[in-house]
């Protein structure tokens, strides 16, 4: 099976513009340096799945032309990765049905706290109707895309990424055990997230992503979740090595 991906976000909460900020990202005119909060789109013939609606969601949608969304699956419950999901009410109104959302249990309970009006035994008409499921432990489908769940560590907070096919996403890791560094193996491209070039306490830092991806052995790596520390796209894209590239925002790749 063919898969269309779109990187509909690369950066973080400290990786996006600011306002007032003069640094030479926020200041940068490349549009690869202009990065919203991290999040992709999984597209097949038949099924389009987004991981993570961040405050960024709504933008990215519009940003991106969707029309039609299938359901959206979450990695974990900071507020850069859940926070526009309120955003689904464009979805329902135009089919008309409730979205489907597949996060972990823990994930569940901060989205409930989160927006409690839209779990409610009561609604007002228009309110965003959202179908919570558990993830699955084992590898399930979503539509015609195969989605496997790769349990990785976010300092001491569990988080997952996902494998669709031969294209694996993880985001928000620094630490990933080798049973599940075994599901990743095999896969044709490996998106990971880097930082910064220092090291940090919950984040694969840029030496640590470039080593892992290294280590795995998956042919073609892109790099995301990228802060402003990490500086300028086109300057550490000429650093990295083979085979490990920069992604930005509106990247879109076949898998």
């Amino acid at each position: 099976m063919s898969l269309h991906i779109t990187f509909l976000g690369t950066g973080t909460s400290s990786g996006v513009p600011m306002i007032g900020c003069d640094c030479m990202v926020c200041t940068s005119s490349n549009k690869k340096d202009k990065r919203l909060r991290s999040s992709i789109m999984v597209q097949s013939a038949n099924t389009t799945l987004v991981v993570d609606a961040g405050p960024d969601f709504r933008y990215q949608m519009l940003r991106a032309g969707v029309k039609h969304l299938d359901a959206i699956i979450f990695t974990h419950s900071h507020k850069d990765h859940v926070a526009g999901l309120d955003d689904v009410r464009a979805f329902n109104f135009f089919s008309g049905k409730g979205m489907p959302v597949y996060s972990s249990e823990m994930t569940q309970e901060v989205l409930i706290r989160e927006f409690p009006y839209a779990f409610a035994d009561t609604k007002y008409p228009g309110l965003p109707e959202i179908q919570l499921n558990s993830m699955p432990s084992e590898s399930f489908m979503i539509g015609d895309i195969p989605v496997t769940p790769i349990d990785v560590w976010h300092l001491k907070m569990p988080v997952l990424g996902f494998r669709f096919g031969k294209f694996t996403y993880i985001t928000d890791a620094n630490r990933i055990e080798p049973s599940e560094k075994e599901k990743i193996k095999g896969s044709e491209v490996l998106v990971l997230n880097a930082l910064r070039k220092d090291k940090h306490i919950s984040h694969f830092s840029l030496p640590e992503a470039i080593e892992l991806a290294q280590e795995l052995q998956v042919p073609t790596t892109y790099l995301t979740h990228i802060s402003h520390q990490m500086g300028l796209h086109d300057v550490v894209e000429k650093e990295l090595p083979p085979g490990i590239h920069f992604a930005y925002d509106g990247l879109q790749i076949d898998v």
